[in-house]
């Protein structure tokens, strides 16, 4: 059961549990009281706020409950001593909002309801990013965690960074440990809001929880220590390769009429031809012609197969208008056209890539699960932040002009994928960074009495 806690932070819904084995929290007029057990625990914060966030939040989530299970078992075997137990709060600041954005995939993922949600909502950057760390501090100072785990590239992932990295907790400037999962990703281009906040995010955190090689060698070169940095492998795919199986239960490749429901669960396919398209990065759909440029280039791969495009709303309001829809075949009825389809959960989609020909995209996760599939990929940007994905797995940078496009999914197209992914994407990322965090608190809960952070070195950005 969870009852709501009154704040006096105006548009926070505060979730908290009724009854909380390893900390209660009782108010009293200005004064506070802890009541702990016996028992050692730590607190971990994690944010989400955009759908990226959630399937590499979901793993981490799931090894801290895993790691919780574990404990008890072990405090209660004959002889065992009291284990460390980790108490976890989500808070979800509201960047993306609506259920086709966000509520579906708290039960596709299995997801818990967030602790605490934001509500923040859309806006520029500035506004998004200046509600979040206003709301986000008042979360701070109550809650008092020993850790904020932050997830990915977007502007809920950089402002609760700055937050925790300014905040001061008691007299002596006390704050919680900063992880960043999804660390030392560079894609070289400070046109992308994404590559402003990997970079500051980076810099301002303590953890540095690396998903590839480069990432690795992209920190070392801007002066990061080594004691930070940590090849863990990739939280994304841990989920991928969790619900990848459950995906094919799924009834999209019915609904948009790419497979016959005798084919669904029997042996032999009869799933059709059909080819996987996402769009939705300012740089590409916000510029009319920058975004004829793609639809040309797609041309050809549409007379060849049906192109399912599920379009993010940004996309939507776009098409609409430059005036794009006679280009587009509504409600999937041609297959001869584009067809498209409101935003996808994470199961429907990722159906949809697994009996993909090939995958046109601009985002850098699509790259990363297209590779672990062994799906074909054309990626529409000019670079990648994931160039894993280009060495070792199934993707082109095409670029974003339309016979470069053409070229690549000639290439693409039919091309067999030898098996094999890169290192450390083998479902386990998220317990090696849930056992770095405690073996970190625990090795500062034996230096001082304090397990909070001593305030961070500053490195040099390069």
């Amino acid at each position: 059961m969870r009852q709501s806690r009154a704040t006096p932070e105006a548009g926070i819904a505060w979730l908290v549990p009724r009854s909380v084995k390893i900390e209660s929290r009782r108010h009293s007029g200005t004064q506070e009281r802890f009541d702990t057990t016996p028992q050692a625990h730590m607190k971990i914060v994690t944010i989400v706020g955009a759908r990226p966030n959630f399937m590499k939040a979901a793993p981490i989530i799931a090894a801290v409950n895993e790691h919780n299970k574990r404990s008890a078992v072990n405090s209660d075997a004959p002889g065992g001593r009291p284990a460390l137990t980790v108490q976890h709060i989500l808070v979800h600041t509201g960047q993306h909002y609506d259920d086709l954005m966000s509520g579906c995939f708290f039960s596709d993922l299995e997801l818990p309801k967030p602790d605490v949600h934001l509500g923040v909502g859309s806006g520029s950057h500035a506004t998004q990013t200046a509600e979040i760390m206003k709301k986000f501090e008042a979360v701070l100072a109550g809650e008092k965690p020993d850790v904020v785990v932050v997830v990915g590239d977007v502007n809920s992932t950089l402002a609760c960074a700055l937050v925790t990295a300014k905040i001061s907790l008691d007299s002596g400037g006390a704050r919680p440990l900063i992880a960043h999962v999804e660390a030392g990703l560079r894609s070289f281009d400070r046109s992308m809001p994404e590559e402003i906040n990997r970079v500051l995010t980076d810099h301002v955190s303590d953890l540095l929880f690396v998903t590839e090689e480069s990432g690795l060698q992209n920190l070392r070169n801007e002066g990061v220590s080594a004691e930070r940095i940590h090849f863990v492998g990739n939280t994304m795919i841990d989920s991928l390769l969790m619900f990848k199986e459950k995906a094919d239960d799924s009834p999209i490749l019915e609904n948009l009429g790419l497979r016959k429901e005798a084919g669904r669960k029997g042996t032999g396919s009869s799933i059709t031809r059909y080819a996987l398209l996402t769009l939705h990065r300012p740089a590409n759909v916000d510029h009319r012609e920058a975004f004829l440029r793609i639809l040309a280039g797609l041309e050809e791969l549409a007379v060849d197969c049906p192109i399912v495009f599920p379009v993010h709303p940004r996309t939507q309001r776009r098409i609409k208008d430059f005036g794009f829809e006679p280009r587009l075949w509504l409600n999937g009825n041609g297959y001869d056209r584009i067809i498209l389809t409101d935003p996808l959960g994470y199961l429907d989609f990722v159906c949809l890539m697994k009996h993909a020909a090939v995958v046109v995209t601009d985002s850098g996760g699509v790259q990363e699960e297209t590779t672990c599939l062994g799906i074909p990929c054309v990626t529409v940007r000019d670079n990648t932040e994931r160039p894993v994905t280009v060495e070792q797995g199934t993707n082109i940078v095409a670029g974003t002009e339309t016979q470069s496009i053409r070229d690549a999914i000639r290439r693409q197209s039919g091309r067999r994928c030898a098996d094999g992914v890169p290192q450390k994407w083998d479902g386990r990322a998220a317990t090696r960074i849930v056992e770095l965090l405690i073996q970190r608190h625990e090795e500062q809960a034996s230096a001082r009495t304090s397990p909070l952070a001593k305030p961070l070195e500053l490195c040099k950005i390069q």
